[in-house]
């Protein structure tokens, strides 16, 4: 059941269209199956019953032009006219011709051996009869019409009912054969029908699980919502409580006369502004976080060069980087080009990134900013990226798809007591994507992480900006 939670927890971050995908691939796999097998019976019932209608037709053509074989010699014995008497022999020949046709072609179609034997049966004793009438027929012509009664009362009315006989059997088997298939059929039918049912109830059971489990991945995500959140609001009250226990001391220390000289005044004044500052980052951040959540903030991009970007940044994270006691190295390609952004923007994005360097830079105490350039392709105009790397704790590859998300922190985080709020890199995100740029990760525990925003370049020769060549391409602040 825990395995099953995580997964849909899994799928709950993706709004439960995978569920619903694997229900309608379900469905639709099921609906073809039907399909088939509504299409294979009908198939079968068609087949049979054109093979029935054949078969029946092909014998009730043999059994007749057998009679009118029969009939038509009998017709040349009862008359006395000669020329009716050819005309008689001439038919009765060729509906002996259409007899011995259906006898082969029913030899030809035989699909067993009883079949074949029952068909060389019918040959012979067909033959036999024709021997007999021939003789018939021989002596009618020849006038001797009471020899010719003679020997078809001693030869051909007994040879004729053997083949009257076979012509019967054939009926027979042909009956039995179609009755075989009838029941086949049935069979067939009834194996369709079960597993029409027995689909029918899977999908039933796939829809039901599938409802269950989109109920059940919401519930979830709205269970890791409401932790993530509480978290949220503890590491808050954290934050706030901290600085504002700082504050009420200081100020207890000042409105009780504690603080008599100008430097003691100085050293407590640097500690109030320092904490409301930070009380200000916080409240700020939660607040431009709350603007991108609903859409409210609405930026304006304009063409920015890198060089007043950085100059932006580096002056907004000294005192952090100063008060923390790292290092910042700037490293930057020269005659960088200008990129489509917005300057409180993405200060806002890399001061989050550069803090979460500090905050997880580990005991190496350096943060490293990269700014190279990616030339574009046929369809892409290429891109600014600014690389911010630190050589702390890193983050395992199982969270690399998780740290993006609000209020989301590791669980080595929170062992290893390092505050926060969780909405830093949610933020810079969302505040990259607003530019029209992204952010990526690379990182890799205990060696560190480099975090890197991707930005747009500015079309039109217009926007270059004038190259300043005595900036130089590798800085420090310390």
């Amino acid at each position: 059941m825990e395995l099953l939670d995580r997964w849909l927890s899994a799928a709950s971050r993706h709004n439960a269209v995978l569920l619903l995908f694997v229900v309608c691939c379900g469905v639709t796999v099921i609906g073809a199956m039907v399909i088939r097998d509504m299409q294979s019976a009908n198939s079968e019932a068609q087949r049979m019953y054109k093979s029935s209608v054949d078969g029946l037709e092909e014998i009730g053509e043999l059994q007749y032009d057998a009679q009118e074989t029969r009939r038509t010699t009998l017709y040349a014995l009862t008359t006395t006219d000669s020329n009716l008497q050819v005309e008689y022999a001439d038919q009765t020949r060729e509906a002996d011709r259409r007899v011995r046709n259906g006898i082969a072609e029913y030899a030809r179609q035989a699909k067993g051996p009883e079949e074949q034997a029952l068909a060389d049966r019918l040959n012979r004793d067909w033959t036999a009869y024709l021997n007999v009438r021939d003789e018939v027929l021989a002596s009618i012509l020849e006038g001797s019409t009471t020899e010719a009664v003679s020997l078809d009362l001693a030869g051909g009315v007994p040879a004729f009912e053997r083949v009257r006989q076979d012509l019967n059997e054939v009926k027979r088997l042909f009956g039995e054969d179609a009755s075989r298939e009838q029941a086949s059929l049935a069979e067939s039918s009834r194996r369709s029908s079960s597993r029409i049912v027995g689909i029918l109830s899977f999908t039933f059971l796939l829809s039901a699980a599938a409802i269950w489990a989109i109920q059940r991945s919401q519930m979830l995500g709205r269970m890791q919502l409401a932790k993530l959140q509480m978290e949220f609001v503890a590491s808050v009250s954290h934050e706030l409580r901290t600085p504002l226990a700082v504050i009420r001391s200081a100020a207890d220390n000042i409105a009780d006369g504690l603080v008599k000289n100008k430097e003691s005044l100085i050293r407590y004044g640097t500690v109030l502004q320092h904490q409301s500052r930070s009380m200000g980052e916080l409240v700020d951040q939660i607040l431009l976080f709350a603007s991108t959540e609903d859409r409210k903030r609405r930026v304006v991009l304009q063409p920015l060069a890198v060089e007043r970007i950085m100059d932006v940044v580096l002056a907004d994270t000294e005192a952090l980087i100063r008060e923390s006691g790292f290092t910042l190295e700037l490293e930057t390609e020269p005659n960088l080009p200008v990129v489509m952004a917005d300057l409180p923007g993405i200060t806002q994005c890399l001061r989050n990134l550069v803090g979460n360097a500090v905050k997880y830079g580990g005991a190496d105490h350096k943060v490293t900013l990269r700014v190279s350039t990616s030339p574009g392709g046929d369809k892409s105009p290429g891109e600014v990226r600014i690389a911010v790397s630190d050589r702390g704790i890193g983050i395992d590859s199982s969270e690399i798809g998780r740290i993006f998300e609000p209020f989301y922190r590791s669980p080595r985080v929170h062992a290893s007591q390092i505050h926060g709020t969780g909405l830093g890199l949610a933020l810079a995100r969302r505040l990259a994507e607003s530019m029209g740029g992204s952010l990526s990760v690379h990182s890799q525990v205990a060696v560190g992480s480099t975090f890197t925003l991707h930005l747009p370049l500015a079309q039109g020769e217009d926007l270059q900006p004038a190259v300043d060549e005595g900036r130089p391409s590798r800085m420090s602040i310390t």
